[in-house]
């Protein structure tokens, strides 16, 4: 079987009614997408990316009035966070009704719930009478994918389609906020910045321990990581006068001036938001060079730079 790469959105609504599996385009990255109510689905999306089962995977919807079925109840700053940013790249962490299946939330009493905006997707949704579990559509630990060719780089022989919807504007996974004893936690960081969290619903928790069995998804050590030796650098020009023997590629937020180099610039005009979008896309390139090693520059920790690090660093882990 070879994937199909399609725009027909009525097709893929119908696999999904039959239990396969589709990959679609979210303004964050492309997911692994199956109907959250039938666990032979489920189970197919954590066999065909080696997701272990204690990580838990994020449903998709597109009407607050889903909410109903799915959560027990949402708190104040969850409202909050729903009516500034849904839809969007904000995934929350509620608590689960008993409908909701312990494949899904692997075992814990609470499910990640988000409203994606891309349009492709939305209109996905609205066709179907079933919310969509979709973890992001790539083999577990490795770079995500930011546009359909990725996808089907990873799966081509694996999955029936793959809902074309161009590039993801957006380019990093959804922020994932939780509420521990009513405190707005950070679980990822993700396509909406921290300090957009705080303006939001007052200071929040970041949640800085890595655990074996994560309460939300992306929060393990290793992640996001290309097959070519990653490196994160403050002084990326000494790192790579250290290594000059290697064959070197460099992920830069905006300098192009290194030498004996292959050098992916993410935003020429200093951008962290454009640097997001091209992170994963960038890593994709370098990773297919057959270079010795992937130098990459330490971003600034504001706003999505602190959204990138963290993926740097656990592709570097």
């Amino acid at each position: 079987m070879k994937s199909v790469i399609t725009e027909d959105i009525a097709y893929c609504q119908e696999l999904l009614r039959n239990n396969e599996i589709v990959a679609i385009p979210t303004e964050t990255v492309y997911g692994l997408a199956g109907n959250i109510y039938e666990e032979e689905a489920i189970k197919k999306i954590f066999e065909m990316k080696g997701r272990p089962l204690f990580n838990p995977l994020i449903v998709h919807i597109h009407d607050i009035s889903q909410m109903d079925t799915l959560v027990k109840e949402v708190p104040e700053a969850a409202r909050a966070l729903m009516n500034t940013f849904w839809p969007g790249p904000l995934t929350l962490i509620l608590p689960k009704k008993e409908g909701v299946s312990d494949l899904i939330t692997a075992g814990k009493s609470t499910v990640g719930i988000r409203m994606p905006k891309h349009r492709v997707t939305r209109a996905l949704l609205q066709g179907l009478d079933f919310p969509l579990a979709a973890p992001s559509a790539n083999p577990f630990t490795k770079i995500s994918s930011t546009s359909s060719q990725h996808v089907a780089s990873y799966f081509g022989s694996k999955i029936p389609a793959i809902l074309e919807g161009g590039p993801c504007e957006v380019g990093l996974e959804s922020t994932i906020v939780g509420f521990e004893a009513g405190i707005p936690t950070v679980y990822r960081k993700g396509g909406i910045a921290i300090a957009a969290i705080k303006e939001c619903v007052g200071q929040v928790k970041l949640l800085t321990k890595e655990e074996k069995a994560p309460v939300a998804p992306g929060m393990l050590l290793k992640h996001y990581a290309p097959s070519t030796k990653l490196m994160i650098s403050d002084t990326v020009a000494e790192t790579i006068e250290e290594h000059a023997h290697l064959k070197i590629g460099v992920l830069s937020f905006f300098k192009t001036n290194y030498e004996n180099c292959t050098v992916k610039v993410l935003s020429e005009q200093k951008s962290l938001d454009e640097a997001a979008q091209h992170l994963f896309s960038a890593l994709h390139e370098l990773d297919q060079m057959h270079l010795d090693v992937i130098i990459a520059e330490r971003f600034p920790e504001e706003g999505l730079g602190i959204s990138i690090n963290d993926r740097l660093e656990r592709a570097a882990h």
